[in-house]
């Protein structure tokens, strides 16, 4: 099983040079799956790399220690690391503190010994800016794209283990990216027509 994003390569930036460091850093990979939302997300994936050239270090450690006025500024820059550049700043920096505190400044500690699926899908829960949905979709991408599958990964992961094109745990090339783009609108539709229908 493997532990760490160094055994595949990641294409959801679709750039080669930033899915490079998502497939090889895993504060990187944690990093764009936080910002993965409200930006489209290969953009949201892009950003760590902005990040690494700006800040010069992806360290979780220095990233933690950096001056949040002087961080936020970076992150905010055109072009932004994120639609609120600002405020993701703060919570990259809460991310990396977590990870300096919780896992030795490792980001794969959080899943490298995880006992269970359920085990990691609490310990991601658990993370600034990691609801239970974002949580259930970072623990398919690990399962599905870099083997790091414990014992019930899949139904910890719920509807985003199963096939298909349904989040970012399921893109591997342009066509995939479009596709989990479609579904997502689609899904968007459905809940905004029964919302409507139920309050009409």
């Amino acid at each position: 099983m493997a532990n760490s994003p160094n055994s595949a390569q990641l294409t959801i930036a679709q750039d080669p040079e930033a899915d490079e460091l998502l497939s090889t850093d895993p504060f990187a990979l944690l990093t764009g799956m936080l910002l993965d939302q409200q930006f489209p997300m290969e953009r949201a994936f892009a950003g760590p790399l902005k990040l690494a050239q700006r800040f010069g270090s992806l360290d979780p450690a220095a990233i933690a220690a950096a001056e949040p006025d002087a961080f936020a500024d970076l992150c905010a820059t055109p072009p932004a690391v994120h639609r609120y550049g600002r405020s993701m700043a703060g919570r990259i920096q809460a991310l990396a503190q977590v990870v300096v505190d919780s896992y030795g400044g490792d980001a794969a500690a959080i899943w490298s010994d995880a006992a269970s699926g359920a085990e990691l899908l609490a310990r991601l829960r658990a993370l600034p800016g990691f609801g239970e949905q974002k949580a259930k979709i970072f623990l398919a991408l690990l399962a599905k794209q870099l083997g790091v599958a414990p014992a019930g990964w899949d139904n910890a992961a719920g509807d985003y283990a199963k096939a298909g094109y349904r989040s970012v745990a399921d893109v591997v090339d342009a066509d995939s990216l479009q596709q989990v783009r479609d579904f997502k609108k689609a899904a968007k539709a459905a809940a905004k027509s029964s919302d409507s229908k139920a309050r009409g």
